[in-house]
C-alpha cells in the first residue's frame, strides 16, 4: 500500500479533510441508514396519538406504527442528498440501503434465535424485536417503492423547474411517495399479509382508512415543516 493510499489520498476528503461536500455526504448517508434501521426496529408498535379535536375518518387520535418519525427522516435525509448530488448517487444509497435492511433482520433474527442466559429477558427481547412477517413484508415493500418514486418525482420535478423552486420538489416528491409508502404498507401489513400468511390482526376497510389517512396527515405535516431544514441543509453545504 502506497503512502498516498494509506494517508486516504484517493479517498472524498483527499484535498480537504472538513470539505462541506464530503461532510455532507457522509452525514446524510449516516442519517438515513440510522433513520431506516430505527424504523425496522420500531414499525410493529402501533402508536395513538391524540388530537385536540376529532377529524372525519381519522377519529379522536392518530393510529400510526411506531416508525412513522424515524421514516420520515430518511425522505428529509434522501431529499437533500438527491439536490445536492444528483439522481444516481441518491438511488444508489437508496437501493444499497434496502439491501442493508435484510442485513439487520438477519442480525436481530439470529440474536433472538441464539439461546439466552435469563428466560425473562429473552422473553422480553424477543417480544420487543422480533418482527413479524406481516409487518417486514409491508415495510419492506412499501420502501423500495416509495423511496425510488421520491428519487425519481424529485428530479422529474428538477428537470422542468431548474435549480430553483427547491420547496415545490421536496413537498412534492415526499407527499406523494408518503402517500404511496402508507397505501402499501397499511394494505401489505394489516390486509393482505395477514390474509394471506395468517399472521397478525386482518383490518376491515374502515380500519385500514382510518389507520393510513391519519399516519398520512402526520407524514404529510412533517413532509411540510422539514422544508426549511432541507434549505437550511442545503444552503449551509453550497455556501
Amino acid at each position: 500500500m502506497s503512502s498516498r493510499t494509506a494517508a486516504g489520498g484517493n479517498g472524498p476528503f483527499r484535498t480537504d479533510p472538513l470539505d462541506r461536500t464530503a461532510v455532507a455526504a457522509v452525514a446524510l448517508i449516516t442519517l438515513f441508514t440510522v433513520a431506516l434501521g430505527t424504523a425496522q426496529l420500531t414499525a410493529a408498535k402501533v402508536l395513538a396519538l391524540p388530537l385536540p379535536f376529532a377529524l372525519p375518518v381519522v377519529g379522536a387520535e392518530i393510529l400510526l406504527p411506531g416508525a412513522a418519525l424515524a421514516y420520515a427522516l430518511t425522505f428529509l435525509a434522501s431529499d437533500c442528498y438527491a439536490e445536492l448530488y444528483g439522481r444516481r448517487a441518491t438511488q444508489v444509497v437508496v437501493n444499497v440501503a434496502f439491501l442493508a435492511n435484510f442485513l439487520v433482520l438477519a442480525l436481530v433474527w439470529s440474536t433472538l434465535a441464539a439461546p439466552g442466559v435469563d428466560p425473562e429477558v429473552s422473553a422480553a427481547f424477543q417480544a420487543a424485536l422480533g418482527p413479524a412477517a406481516n409487518i417486514v413484508a409491508g415495510s419492506l415493500l412499501a420502501y423500495v417503492v416509495s423511496q425510488n418514486w421520491d428519487v425519481f418525482l424529485f428530479h422529474a420535478i428538477r428537470d422542468r423547474t431548474g435549480e430553483g423552486m427547491l420547496w415545490l420538489r421536496n413537498i412534492g416528491s415526499t407527499a406523494t411517495s408518503q402517500a404511496i409508502d402508507t397505501a402499501i404498507f397499511v394494505g401489505v401489513a394489516f390486509y393482505a399479509a395477514p390474509l394471506l400468511l395468517g399472521v397478525g390482526p386482518v383490518f376491515d376497510p374502515p380500519a385500514l382508512l382510518a389507520l393510513g389517512l391519519g399516519q398520512y396527515l402526520l407524514k404529510l405535516a412533517i413532509a411540510v415543516l422539514d422544508t426549511p431544514v432541507v434549505y437550511l441543509i442545503v444552503g449551509a453545504v453550497r455556501d
